[in-house]
């Protein structure tokens, strides 16, 4: 019945839209209906929903009406060899009386999409049309819709595991009912002839074949043989079966959960934040779509920007960092519930800052600095928490040596608090100081912080997932050192042709250039730790996502030392080239390495595989959409810049980028689209699922218990006799 008041009510709502007239305050259904079709869409799509989940409980319900009591002797002749030994060992028993368990379950996340599903489409139905035209021919209506309709969807997915999550417990609920019962009836039936019958079926399921029929008994000659990965179960050939997740020794139930929270937090900000930057690269297209001064263009953009860079790609480096320290580290963490406490400041960090910049407060600009510094600060607290947690970890080690990722990850960490107090202290915040730390701190961010961080986590990840040590432990500590020496002082390449010192300038470009040994050095360190094990790529689902940050890690750091000369400067700088490169370094680099790390740790972890077909679709529509992102922009770029080489005036260069931003829409939408899946993913790699009773083991397990308070009973009996 709430089912049906639900459909109801929406129903009531859509009406209320569809036929509110009288006046140009309403909606009308005049003029373009393409809003009214998306709309038509999402209540059908949802009250498909509700009908799924009201049809199949009431079919589960008559199901169950319908089933009859269960037959002993039936169920004996369906027993498998375990199960016949249960019974024929419970025979020996004295007979009592049987415990009976209940089992509940149920879900609150229909009604709650339910409810927000009804306030949207009320506040549709009685928004304003300021301009008296109709509000459904407006185009951020329809890209509203459309992004509102992708997330609902997903939470439609979610209410259908969470409805066939309370439908398998309310029939385990009648399953035990009819264990019960049959227990009963199990301890009741003594036939002798029964039980020599059920000892020849025992010993027939039982029977298996000496492999020595038809041969005799000497070994092959050829041990490998002509006929390999032979399966006896059917298979779906549209997507290649990959291999599951190693089961290693697992952590503390308390770290997993850390872990498993932090991931959740950073995927959760992910979908956030990647839905926010979907909306600016389509406003690029569509510039009029809004009016409202809290969705303008110079507000969303240093939301999207610091809600991933802090909230998604932040917590969820750290969340593997967690995982990796401690264990190459070969002991506990120090203390979880540092860790917890820099989860909890992060998180605020983030909403605090979005709420901040979302009203026009902020930071003066500076890109990645937007937050005011009281915001920052959280950030800077939780990073000297980690780093103090992570610290004690790697001096409780059991090993001698401090492996590779180690000194990556806690450089990271010390490097980062340096640089976030060089940006926020105001000492040399005046003038063109000012554009001089904005430089470094912009720059080393993103490579003291997250490159450096990241490789770290490949260093791991990487031997780990070949299951062989890593090429060369020498190449790894050059790169090290040689990254901190030259990273450092790049910064300023990105104000080439600025007010600042010409010697400072070239300082920047000879980093730059030398950027290329540690670059190097970790792409040969991976690459040879690759060879040999080629093979694996195609039947792990973890390995593409490692292998395509190696890859993008060397290209996009090459091009970033291109980029740092003074022509190719003058030709890309400031142009959507940038933007381009930006998202190949950021989304194909950090990105990918935590979702390989997400999909290698999280099934150990949880001991749940994500579904495999899912994992390639993320992955496809991410590498796809990336390309179809920052490939157009480049090009797109190149040209701007040429032109304004030329003298052209600035307006040419806006009509030309069009089409090139249209490309920017489509690949950042199957990027946007691949974020969902890998969102249900995760979902499912954490999610508790209902086990289905089985009747006989569910009547052998009463049974066993009740012969064990029968035995406890007997010996208090004796003892106090």
């Amino acid at each position: 019945m709430k089912s049906f008041k639900i459909i109801a009510l929406l129903l009531f709502a859509f009406s209320k839209g569809s036929l509110a007239q009288g006046g140009s305050n309403y909606i009308t259904t005049k003029g373009d209906t393409t809003g009214m079709v998306f709309l038509s869409i999402l209540l059908v799509s949802l009250l498909a929903v509700l009908a799924f989940r009201y049809i199949r409980f009431r079919g589960l319900s008559q199901k169950n009406r319908r089933q009859k009591h269960p037959d002993a002797k039936n169920m004996l002749a369906t027993m498998n060899a375990k199960q016949i030994s249960s019974f024929l060992a419970l025979k020996h028993d004295s007979k009592g009386s049987l415990s009976n368990t209940n089992g509940t379950g149920s879900s609150k996340i229909g009604r709650v999409v339910s409810i927000i599903s009804l306030l949207f489409v009320s506040n549709i139905a009685i928004a304003q049309d300021v301009a008296g035209k109709s509000l459904w021919s407006q185009s951020g209506i329809i890209i509203t819709i459309v992004l509102l309709v992708l997330p609902l969807l997903l939470a439609a997915l979610l209410i259908m595991n969470s409805a066939n999550k309370a439908i398998k417990n309310y029939a385990n609920t009648k399953k035990i009912k009819q264990a019960t019962l049959l227990a009963e009836e199990f301890k009741n039936l003594d036939n002798s002839e029964l039980q020599q019958q059920l000892i020849q079926r025992r010993q027939a399921l039982g029977f298996s074949l000496s492999n020595n029929e038809l041969t005799g008994n000497e070994t092959p000659a050829n041990s490998k043989g002509i006929i390999q990965n032979i399966s006896d179960k059917p298979e779906v050939h549209f997507t290649a079966s990959k291999r599951k997740a190693a089961v290693r020794p697992s952590l503390e139930p308390a770290i997993s959960k850390l872990i498993v929270w932090y991931l959740g937090c950073a995927a959760f900000w992910l979908l956030l934040g990647s839905g926010i930057g979907e909306y600016v690269g389509i406003k690029f297209v569509v510039p009029d779509a809004d009016h409202v001064s809290w969705l303008s263009f110079g507000r969303l953009r240093p939301v999207h920007t610091n809600m991933v860079f802090w909230g998604w790609a932040s917590l969820g480096i750290l969340g593997l960092g967690y995982y990796v320290v401690p264990t190459v580290s070969n002991t506990k963490l120090y203390s979880v519930k540092l860790g917890w406490i820099a989860l909890v400041l992060t998180n605020l960090q983030v909403t605090l800052g979005t709420i901040s910049l979302m009203a026009g407060i902020n930071n003066g600009g500076g890109e990645f600095r937007e937050y005011i510094w009281p915001i920052m600060a959280l950030f800077a607290v939780a990073l000297i928490l980690t780093l103090f947690n992570f610290i004690k970890t790697v001096a409780n080690r059991t090993t001698k040596e401090i492996y590779i990722s180690n000194w990556f990850i806690v450089s990271a960490l010390i490097f980062t608090i340096i640089v976030a107090l060089t940006a926020y202290l105001p000492f040399w915040q005046n003038g063109i100081g000012e554009t001089i730390i904005q430089g470094y701190y912009m720059h080393s961010g993103v490579g003291m912080w997250f490159t450096l961080f990241t490789v770290g986590l490949l260093y791991y990840f990487i031997p780990q997932q070949l299951n062989k040590p890593i090429y060369a432990y020498s190449l790894g500590i050059l790169a090290f050192w040689t990254q901190i020496l030259f990273y450092t002082i790049i910064g300023t390449h990105h104000f080439v042709f600025s007010a600042i010192p010409w010697w400072l300038q070239t300082v920047a470009i000879v980093g730059s250039m030398g950027m290329i040994i540690p670059v190097v050095a970790a792409t040969i360190n991976f690459g040879m730790t690759f060879k040999g094990h080629w093979n694996k790529v195609s039947n792990s689902y973890t390995i593409p996502f490692f292998l395509t940050a190696v890859v993008y890690y060397f290209m996009v750091s090459m091009q970033g030392t291109a980029e740092a000369f003074r022509f190719t400067n003058l030709i890309w700088h400031f142009t959507d080239f940038t933007v381009g490169h930006s998202h190949l370094g950021f989304y194909g680099i950090i990105t990918f390495a935590i979702w390989g790390g997400t999909y290698a740790i999280v099934p150990r972890l949880t001991g749940k595989e994500p579904p495999q077909h899912l994992v390639g679709a993320h992955f496809w529509l991410a590498f796809i959409g990336l390309l179809l992102y920052a490939v157009p922009l480049m090009i797109g770029g190149t040209m701007k810049g040429l032109m304004w080489l030329e003298h052209k005036p600035f307006i040419d260069s806006v009509v030309l980028m069009f089409e090139y931003w249209v490309w920017r829409a489509i690949g950042g939408s199957l990027m946007f689209i691949s974020h969902i899946i890998y969102f249900y993913n995760f979902y499912r790699m954490t999610h508790k699922a209902v086990e289905e009773i089985d009747v006989k083991e569910e009547a052998f397990r009463q049974l066993d218990k009740e012969s064990l308070i029968i035995n406890k009973n007997s010996n208090e009996d004796i003892q106090q006799s």
